[in-house]
């Protein structure tokens, strides 16, 4: 991924995806994914919990600073309207100043924050 520039891939991929979480029929929340452990809400959920963590640990902030408050239910009763309000953050917070320069503090150690930023973009 040498010289493609993560913040425009990263737009990209966030209002790809917002496509689809837009496309979900309210009568689709419990159909399968290829992963048979997880349904279409299941998968959104992580999704969702994963750009959660986005504001908080550009911000500088430790997992352990964090804890638990992303894991269970992320949804709520609006599984779309919580999928919007976690990409616009997480979305904001790339677009901080300075964002890019930063180290982020992962579960198997610190790292450049465009590694971060690839992992979830991809």
């Amino acid at each position: 991924m040498a010289g493609m520039k993560l913040l425009p891939i990263h737009r990209s991929a966030l209002h790809q995806f917002e496509s689809r979480v837009r496309a979900i029929g309210d009568d689709q929340w419990d159909l399968p994914t290829p992963d048979t452990e997880w349904s279409v809400r299941d998968l959104l959920n992580h999704v969702v919990s994963e750009q959660l963590w986005v504001p908080e640990l550009l911000g500088g902030k430790a997992i352990s600073d964090i804890g638990d408050r992303f894991d269970g239910d992320v949804l709520g009763d609006d599984p779309k309207a919580s999928w919007t309000a976690a990409a616009a953050a997480a979305g904001a917070a790339w677009q901080e100043s300075g964002a890019e320069n930063r180290e982020v503090a992962l579960s198997f150690g610190t790292v450049a924050a465009p590694i971060y930023g690839w992992q979830l973009t991809t």
